[in-house]
């Protein structure tokens, strides 16, 4: 029977150097503890749910002074993942934490850093793989990792995340291994959930275990250049995998030795896997992480019952520890492994296939193995659910055999109330309402609209109906419900992951009375692309009505034009014709209020705070409106709610210009009076303010030439950039006296790109 850590901290710490702190804590503030006692040179990385907070605690430290890792917030997964092995390939230590699609986005890259043998460490809090969308934990992701060529350790609590981190590390590190490492817990279950830990007091301890970095080939050395990742033709890259099974090989061996090092060192004791009553079982469970634990209280009590029960759960899935798997199954009866994700058209999960090729090398096995899917989409696993699997593997042992061996289990019908669910369509004669709204072309080429008075306007159905769950005074629904009452006839729409996206469709409910598409934050205007020349191809082949007029428009936010900036430049290259309006509401506010490449320089994020080594953002926002406006793309717009003729207006113009020539973009500003540390009324004056102090300017450019349509200067209206800051409590810190220089940057920048564009408005060419 494995010695668990409830039973040997107290006894075993005694005997151990080492002072511990016995603490709270989650899984993700236990990786990050970690993170900070290893002390690793970089962490490239970008939020995702469940694991941000990893990055979040991580920078709080940093900027109390706590630790100096350097924090590099991508464009995406897969530029944080290119950024880590970069990093690797210099020589020092490399971290990074994802989840879910984040992990996918990155997978082309894991290969070649196994492959060219750089170590680093990646957190996964696992969670399940969108389609449909759901954020909860089960293990969907880290199935796609299996073939990637990393080790991969797993931590069943947050014990579990600090001790494999480290050790995790120092076996890929090894020089017979010098392979990658992840380290995969259940998100939710044991990324949020909070238990009893201990930690070293002085991280010296862990650094000292860890030793220094091993020398390997660095691409910081100009006086020994080398060729990292070359182009390879056979026998060289069979050779070269020979060479990756080689170090996975020794890992197996290196593991073991590490565990009973770092057993030796903190008095916690791991194996390859985790054998709970197994000496004499005859039933058995096979769990992964979380629910193993759950499992391990039941076999407690059929054990009472006089039925010989045990939990097999492995604490290591690559290398997979078939060896050792098949010794503790030597003489069980049934077994029944439980798995949270399924490999489709596979008849059974990825770890059941194993757990059974496994058992077939011993001919002497006859362990009637059953495989069940469970848990998928982060459903609680409770101690009557290990039960009735149990129960299943008592039977299974009694008949002898098994008429079903893969299967789901926990799938029910849910009836859902009578009411109903899907709002009725915009009709044609409602597009009508308030009024029409007149856009033609001028003798210059420019649009003239006349749109009808707001107040008539006002009556227009909303493509988003009342019902959504946004926070009280969010801006995103009054200023897209003002922007699409500028458009006339139907609509199709495609949001990708945001707070926009989160909160107006849980299903099985929709607030939304046109036709929503989703995609993830990466590619959308890819996504919507497509779908704009299907309908065009579908018009020209005669398989639509000729006279039929689709808008289509695409709405990101939330930070979706960091991760999606390369699809929508791909769009805008290609002038697919439609519409994508951004909302900027200054962050990844769906995910945390993280920072993105919107957020302004000095603002406070959950992954730029403020504190005596740091002052939040380190740099300016990017701006994407004069990024798309090089695409030489139609038309391109800013607005915001607070003058609704002027928003009206660039709707009807970006459906003009959609439907007639090409790509329209407009970048909306919002209020966020959450993540701003504002009163919900606050908002509009708030994103006012923004707007009479320059920071965001109202302006439209059509083929290539800009127009100002709003100037505060013109009216006597400009405030200093300060008068706006003053209002959010995430900007505050920047108007005390000790940070004048700071504030004087930010006003300078405001000033440099204002000037700017007055000098474009004056300019025809420009």
């Amino acid at each position: 029977m494995a010695i668990t850590l409830e039973s040997t901290i107290a006894e075993d710490l005694r005997e151990f150097p080492g002072e511990q702190v016995t603490d709270f804590k989650s899984g993700n503030e236990m990786a990050a503890i970690s993170a900070k006692h290893i002390d690793f040179h970089l962490m490239g990385y970008y939020p995702i749910t469940p694991s941000t907070e990893i990055a979040e605690n991580l920078d709080a430290m940093r900027s109390e002074g706590e630790h100096e890792i350097v924090m590099i917030a991508a464009d995406g997964e897969h530029g944080a993942a290119g950024i880590c092995y970069g990093a690797a390939t210099g020589g020092g230590r490399v971290f990074n934490a994802t989840s879910s699609q984040g992990l996918l986005y990155s997978l082309e890259q894991l290969p070649v850093q196994s492959g060219t043998r750089f170590p680093m460490l990646l957190d996964i809090a696992t969670r399940a793989i969108s389609g449909p969308l759901d954020i909860r934990g089960d293990h969907s992701d880290i199935y796609f990792a299996l073939n990637a060529g990393w080790l991969i350790f797993l931590a069943r609590d947050p014990q579990a995340v600090y001790d494999m981190n480290i050790i995790a590390l120092r076996c890929g590190e090894r020089p017979e291994v010098q392979l990658p490492s992840i380290v995969a817990f259940d998100g939710f279950f044991t990324s949020h959930q909070k238990r009893r830990v201990q930690y070293f007091a002085d991280p010296q301890v862990v650094r000292d275990y860890l030793g220094p970095v091993p020398d390997r080939v660095t691409s910081l050395d100009p006086r020994n250049p080398v060729t990292i990742g070359p182009y390879m033709n056979d026998p060289d890259l069979i050779n070269n995998k020979y060479q990756h099974k080689l170090a996975m090989d020794a890992a197996e061996t290196v593991i073991a030795s590490e565990f009973a090092a770092y057993g030796k060192l903190s008095g916690r004791r791991y194996e390859m896997v985790d054998l709970y009553r197994m000496e004499d079982a005859d039933v058995a469970l096979f769990l992964l992480n979380s629910a193993a634990e759950t499992a391990k209280d039941v076999a407690d009590s059929l054990r009472n019952e006089g039925i010989r029960a045990g939990v097999v759960s492995p604490n290591v899935i690559r290398p997979f520890p078939a060896s050792r798997i098949r010794n503790a199954l030597s003489r069980v009866k049934a077994l029944v492994i439980g798995e949270r994700a399924d490999s489709y058209g596979a008849h059974g999960g990825n770890i059941g296939h194993e757990v059974k090729s496994a058992l077939k090398d011993d001919p002497e096995n006859h362990t009637i193995c059953l495989d069940r899917i469970y848990g998928i989409g982060g459903r609680d696993f409770y101690a009557e659910d290990a039960e009735a699997l149990f129960r299943l593997a008592i039977e299974t042992a009694e008949a002898g055999r098994s008429e079903v061996p893969y299967d789901y289990y926990g799938v029910v019908a849910k009836v859902h109330p009578k009411v109903r669910l899907r709002l009725p369509a915009i009709s044609a004669e409602e597009t009508t309402t308030g009024g029409l709204i007149k856009v033609e072309p001028d003798a210059g080429g420019r649009l003239r609209v006349e749109t009808p008075p707001a107040w008539r306007l006002a009556a227009r159905p909303k493509s988003v109906a009342p019902g959504h769950s946004a926070c009280p005074g969010c801006g995103i629904f009054p200023a897209l419900n003002t922007f699409f009452s500028g458009l006339g006839g139907d609509i199709v729409v495609l949001y990708q992951t945001g707070c926009a996206m989160v909160v107006s469709t849980g299903y099985p409910y929709s607030s939304h009375r046109v036709t929503y598409i989703h995609n993830l934050f990466q590619n959308g205007a890819a996504t919507l692309g497509g779908l704009v020349e299907m309908f065009h191809e579908r018009v020209r082949r005669g398989e639509l009505p000729s006279g039929e007029d689709i808008t289509f428009v695409m709405v990101s936010g939330d930070g979706g034009m960091d991760i999606g900036t390369g699809a929508a430049l791909g769009a805008a290259v290609r002038n697919h014709g439609f519409i994508l309006i951004e909302y900027d509401n200054e962050g990844y506010m769906n995910t945390g209020a993280q920072l993105s490449y919107s957020t302004p320089l000095g603002h406070m994020t959950s992954t730029s705070h403020i504190g005596p080594a740091q002052n939040g953002k380190a740099f300016h926002h990017r701006d994407m409106v004069q990024i798309m406006a090089a695409t030489n793309i139609p038309y391109i717009f800013t607005g915001i709610e607070g003058f609704p003729d002027d928003l009206v207006a660039k709707g009807a113009k970006a459906q003009w210009y959609a439907n007639h020539e090409g790509m329209a973009y407009g970048k909306v500003l919002i209020s966020c009076p959450l993540n701003w540390r504002a009163e919900d009324r606050e908002g509009v004056e708030i994103v006012q303010a923004a707007v009479d102090s320059c920071f965001f300017p109202l302006y439209e450019i059509e083929h290539g030439c800009t127009t100002i349509t709003y100037d505060p200067e013109a009216v006597g209206r400009r405030v200093p950039v300060a008068d706006w800051l003053r209002r959010m409590g995430k900007t505050r810190h920047l108007i005390r006296p000790a940070n004048a220089g700071l504030l004087a940057e930010i006003e300078a920048e405001v000033e440099r790109r204002w000037r700017r564009l007055k000098a474009m408005d004056e300019n025809p060419l420009l």
